[in-house]
């Protein structure tokens, strides 16, 4: 598993107005709190924040922050703003970590065997993601980078449920802890058939409901024409018998 390392520098004023002044130097205003410690309040290079944040692992991994350039923090990733129109990070929040000290984090899914699973190679169906993450709760060193899900054996209308996931040793699903009833199942993955061909389908039903309701009608009015004409007909021979009297 690859290492992450950060460089942090202490802050101790705080406020709206030091942060935006933090943020126009190019320094990101960051936390460290929880565990056996005080909170701590720290900035960071902006560049070298960002720089982590492009690798998947940085947001489930330990990372170790190096304050000062002497005290060593190991943290996770907790929380993290961004600019809601700009490429800027606004903030960090970091969780401090205890090494026997059970802690709950996101992971990443990783979906292996997509294209070869017989539902999408042989049978024309489309892997549908219901979830990219799940929260799992382990010691710091069980951490994993993410979770694997196989969907190589999977066929039309299969599913894989969190139950069903291969986990790594001393990791557990928070979903899928505590009484029964309290445990939610989901679904991770599944196997469907294209929206198109749905769609597609309940197109030609329609067609095929309208054509069958117009040929019905169709139908009734050629009955009732026919009702008509033997009525006529049946007039006409009773004024004939006027007629004859």
């Amino acid at each position: 598993m690859e290492a992450f390392e950060l460089n942090a520098e202490k802050r101790t004023a705080k406020g709206r107005a030091e942060n935006r002044r933090l943020r126009r130097e190019g320094r990101v205003p960051a936390i460290i709190y929880g565990g056996n410690g005080e909170p701590v309040m720290l900035t960071f290079e902006h560049n070298d924040l960002e720089h982590h944040l492009d690798n998947e692992a940085f947001f489930s991994h330990i990372i170790k922050i190096h304050v000062n350039g002497g005290q060593t923090e190991e943290v996770v990733l907790r929380d993290l703003q961004r600019h809601p129109a700009k490429p800027f990070i606004e903030h960090a929040d970091f969780l401090r970590i205890v090494a026997g000290e059970a802690l709950r984090m996101s992971v990443p899914l990783h979906f292996v065997g997509e294209d070869e699973c017989p539902g999408v190679a042989d049978e024309d169906g489309v892997v549908q993601h219901n979830m990219n993450d799940i929260e799992i709760e382990c010691l710091p060193r069980n951490l994993p980078e993410y979770i694997e899900v196989d969907c190589s054996k999977l066929h039309l209308h299969d599913s894989v449920h969190l139950s069903e996931l291969v986990l790594p040793e001393g990791v557990e699903i928070v979903e899928l802890m505590g009484d029964e009833e309290d445990q939610h199942d989901r679904t991770v993955v599944s196997v469907q058939v294209p929206r198109a061909a749905i769609e597609l389908e309940a197109e030609e039903e329609a067609e095929a409901e309208a054509a069958a309701a117009e040929a019905e009608e169709g139908e009734e009015g050629e009955s009732e024409e026919g009702a008509s004409d033997g009525d006529s007909d049946e007039s006409g021979d009773d004024n004939s018998d006027d007629e004859d009297k």
